[in-house]
Parts: C-alpha cells; sequence; structure tokens
C-alpha cells in the first residue's frame, strides 16, 4: 500500500474509531443530557493539546458473544494535555461503547495513563461514566478495578489525583474516586453508589430513586465523597481548571506563583466581627479580607458547613486556609469537620501549600450522637493532620478559642510556626461562663443577688484567664496583633517560612486514626 493510500486508511480508521459506540449511542447520550467522552475533553483541555494514546485498543473477550462485538477504543478514552498551559494526564470513559463498562483491557489503558501520570510526575484526571464491571469478562474485571485502585494508592501524595464523575459510577468503581484527592460531581447527572436502588429494593424491601441513594447534591452535602458540585458540565470544568490553578504538578514542585493583588476588600477587618461575642458572621468574609484579589476557591462549601477549608493566594503563593464558621454550630468541631479539616490538611502538607488557621470556635461539640459516632477517633485526625505536617504553618485566633478546641485548631503545642492572635481572643479552658458557674459556684449561690454576682465572676474570669494576654505571656502566643495587621504578618510569615526544614524520627509511616 502507497503511504497515501495509508494515510487515507489511517484516516478511516481513526474516524471509525473516534465515533465510538456510533450515531444511535451519541444520540441517547446527548438526549440524557450529557456530553460525549471526546467532547468533555475537549472542554477541559487547552484547545488542540490533547493527544490520545492507545486509540485502536480493542478487548480480547471471547465468551458469551463477545468475540463478535466491536468496542472501538474499549469505552474509554487516554492521553495528555494542557489546562491553563499545565500538562495533565486524563482519561475519559466513553458511556456510547458498552455503557463504558469495565473489562480488562479498559483497565490496562487507565493503569498506562496512570502509570504514565506518576512517571511524568504531573496531574492525573479521571472522568467516570460507566455501568460498573463489564460482567461478559467476569474475574478479570474485577482485577482490573484493583490494578487501578492500588495505582491511585502509590500515586497519593506525589500527584494531584482529581475524579469527575458524568454519569453512573457504581459497585467497586466508587472507590478509585474515594481514594482520589477530589472529586467532582454535577447536579443530575453524576450517580454514586455501592449497591443500586434495585439491590435495596430486593434485600430491604426499600425503594429508594437512584438520585436520593447517590446522586449529586447528596455527595456533595450529606456524605462528603464529593468536593466540589456543579449544576452544568460546564461549570464542572470551570471548576476544575481553576483548581489546577492552585495545585503543583506534584510532591516536589511548588504551586505557580501569580502576580501579586491587593484584596478587593475596602473596608476595615475589624468591623466585619460583632462586638457582641454571641453574634456569629462569616469567617469567609475574613479570608477575603487578607488573600489576593479576595479571591477564595472553597472546598467542599456544602458538607460540614462549621468548617470552612480552600485555597487562596497571598503575595501571589497558594496558600491553603482552614477556618471554624461561627455562622454553623458557632464553628464547633464535630466528626464530619475533624474529617473534612483534616484531609485537607494532609493534601496541602503532602504537596508543599502553606496553611493558614483562622479560629473562632468553643470546642468540640458535646452530647450522645456524637460520643457514639466516634467524636474522639474523629476529632483525633484534626491533631494528627497538624502535628505530622510540616510545611508552614499559621494560626491567627480571632475570637474563641476554648478547651480541646485551642489545641486542636494547629496550637503552637501541634507545632504551629506563627501564632497570632487578635485583642478579642478568648484563649481559655472553657467559656467564661461555664468557668463562672463551676469555679465561683459556692460565691454565687450564696450571694444576695446570684444573677448579679455571676455576671461579676463572668467579668472577673475574662479579665485574668479569657484574654490572649495570659497565652502571650507564657509564649504561646507570639503576638498580639491589631486586625488591620492581619494581612501583613501572614505575608510576612510566609516569607520568613519558605525554606522551613524539619527533622522527624525515622519510621516507615504514622498510624493515624482512620
Amino acid at each position: 500500500m502507497s503511504l497515501k493510500k495509508s494515510i487515507l486508511d489511517l484516516r478511516r480508521r481513526k474516524e471509525k474509531v473516534q465515533k465510538g459506540g456510533g450515531d444511535k449511542a451519541i444520540e441517547k447520550q446527548v438526549a440524557m443530557g450529557k456530553l460525549t467522552a471526546r467532547e468533555r475533553i475537549q472542554a477541559l483541555c487547552d484547545k488542540d493539546s490533547f493527544t490520545e494514546y492507545d486509540l485502536f485498543v480493542e478487548h480480547e473477550a471471547r465468551d458469551f458473544g463477545m468475540d463478535k462485538k466491536e468496542l472501538h477504543g474499549d469505552g474509554v478514552i487516554i492521553g495528555t494535555g494542557t489546562i491553563y498551559g499545565s500538562p495533565v494526564c486524563l482519561f475519559a470513559q466513553d458511556f456510547t461503547v458498552a455503557g463504558g463498562s469495565l473489562g480488562l483491557m479498559h483497565a490496562r489503558k487507565i493503569t498506562k495513563i496512570m502509570d504514565h501520570a506518576l512517571k511524568m510526575r504531573v496531574p492525573l484526571i479521571g472522568i467516570n461514566d460507566s455501568g460498573g464491571a463489564r460482567i461478559q469478562e467476569g474475574v478479570n474485571s474485577l482485577a482490573g478495578y484493583g490494578e487501578i485502585f492500588y495505582r491511585n494508592t502509590l500515586a497519593s501524595g506525589v500527584i494531584p489525583q482529581i475524579s469527575v464523575i458524568l454519569g453512573p459510577c457504581a459497585g467497586g468503581a466508587v472507590y478509585s474516586p474515594a481514594l482520589t484527592d477530589f472529586v467532582f460531581v454535577v447536579d443530575n447527572i453524576s450517580k454514586m453508589f455501592i449497591t443500586g436502588p434495585s439491590v435495596i429494593k430486593t434485600v430491604l424491601g426499600e425503594d429508594i430513586s437512584m438520585e436520593d441513594l447517590g446522586g449529586a447534591r447528596v455527595h456533595a452535602e450529606t456524605t462528603g465523597n464529593a468536593h466540589f458540585f456543579a449544576r452544568s458540565e460546564q461549570e464542572c470544568f470551570d471548576q476544575i481548571k481553576k483548581l489546577i490553578t492552585f495545585i503543583p504538578w506534584n510532591n516536589e514542585t511548588k504551586a505557580r506563583a501569580f502576580p501579586p493583588k491587593p484584596p478587593k476588600f475596602k473596608g476595615k477587618i475589624e468591623d466585619l466581627i460583632p462586638s457582641d461575642p454571641r453574634q456569629p458572621y462569616d469567617i469567609r468574609d475574613i479570608i477575603r479580607a487578607v488573600v489576593d484579589d479576595s479571591d477564595f476557591f472553597e472546598i467542599q462549601e456544602l458538607w460540614a458547613p462549621n468548617m470552612v477549608i480552600g485555597f487562596g493566594r497571598l503575595n501571589g503563593e497558594t496558600v491553603g486556609f482552614v477556618a471554624n464558621q461561627p455562622l454553623v454550630l458557632a464553628g464547633v468541631l464535630d466528626v464530619d469537620s475533624s474529617d473534612k479539616a483534616a484531609r485537607f490538611i494532609r493534601f496541602c502538607d503532602a504537596f508543599n501549600i502553606p496553611i493558614v488557621t483562622f479560629e473562632d470556635m468553643p470546642g468540640y461539640l458535646p452530647g450522645v450522637d456524637q460520643e457514639h459516632a466516634g467524636v474522639i477517633r474523629h476529632g483525633a485526625k484534626v491533631l494528627y493532620a497538624y502535628s505530622e505536617a510540616t510545611v508552614p504553618k499559621i494560626t491567627v485566633i480571632l475570637r474563641k478559642a476554648y478547651g480541646g478546641g485551642y489545641i486542636a485548631m494547629n496550637s503552637r503545642h501541634l507545632g504551629a510556626d506563627f501564632m497570632m492572635a487578635w485583642p478579642t481572643a478568648e484563649i481559655a479552658v472553657m467559656g467564661p461562663e461555664g468557668a463562672a458557674n463551676i469555679i465561683f459556684k459556692k460565691e454565687i449561690e450564696s450571694a444576695d443577688d446570684p444573677d448579679e454576682m455571676r455576671k461579676k465572676k463572668v467579668q472577673e474570669y475574662k479579665e485574668k484567664f479569657a484574654n490572649p494576654y495570659v497565652a502571650a505571656a507564657k509564649g504561646y502566643i507570639d503576638a498580639v496583633i491589631e486586625p488591620s495587621e492581619t494581612r501583613k504578618l501572614l505575608l510576612h510569615a510566609i516569607e520568613v517560612s519558605a525554606n522551613k526544614g524539619v527533622s522527624r524520627p525515622k519510621k516507615k509511616h504514622g498510624i493515624p486514626p482512620f
């Protein structure tokens, strides 16, 4: 065959394979309100940057009539591209080809691009849209999932791993996204569950819709399995692109620096906090008042909202923020918020991102439900994550810092590098009202006017203990600062700690309270 004919033959073969499951299957995909796998890649990557690998891979199954089925590309597209110029490896399951089901060669394509991402030290993005294991291939499908999970674990903490759920992701398939760093879901499109509605109906006799069982909002609000919630695929891709600008390519580099920008906030930061310490406020306003361009990229916004986590920039450098949210449950630590903070802290530590903590909380959430849910074990995750982290760690106490909460939120005792407090900070074993009721119980009860005596003793306790100066006198707080100084001192702390080095005992790894 001449070169010219060979080129024409190549083009014909490529065109055939790139149609996936064919025109009817594509029409069905579109009718479900979903983009095709190739359209998703094009929407995510920079224009003309995607290079596909293994286009002509086919399945090798021969049982149950599979030898007569052509599954072009075996239902998954793999390759490399760029996002805002940053290289990424990615795969996208093609639901138009056998429902995106995973067989042996399908899995091998995915593991090939995973190995490539790890070798090249670039982020990995997986777009999941699959009916699950290919039943006709039996144990080969299960083996394929295991190979993927193993590589997710090897790559953890080395390269960022991002999962995008744009269709069903059921059964064993859900554990790959669960092992990755960030999971994106889209309303009315994403579905994640271990057992489907039909199985639950058969086993438990309960009727439940697929959306209520494992829809996007369920995982964004209730389970915490999803980190980002979008209302459309394009919004989801925009979220991924923005995330890529905040994180590094791998654990041996730092995130790309951007030109510094002052905050857009022009008011007085101290005006953002009510004078009454019992009144709530939005901690995100404080973060936006100090970060470059007032641009704060929140993560897991809808789950455990009493804790706020996300990325911002200080002097153009990426910083991770962990903050109590006084608007919700007074910002207490509980089972879910502890998990939320701990995992984010560990991501920042793995990828060389400094951590800034804004503290305002009365402690751990009390109650039988929390105790039985394991708040001791879950709460310990925050202690472990902060103690383990070796990146620059900076804490600013804004108001309440009581009891175990004071210790847990990156205190000096867990290795904080810089500890600052506003003059409104209340650092104590417990709140003034509760403490006064215990310490001055007899005096209050024997007083002619118990209510007046209680007020007097509460004020006495505040003056003696519930302020930042006692901790500052012990050296536990480096500086009591004016709120207007916060950004300047954060910039200074980030600059000073740029070359921080920490020596730790030699060990294979620690054993966190999973």
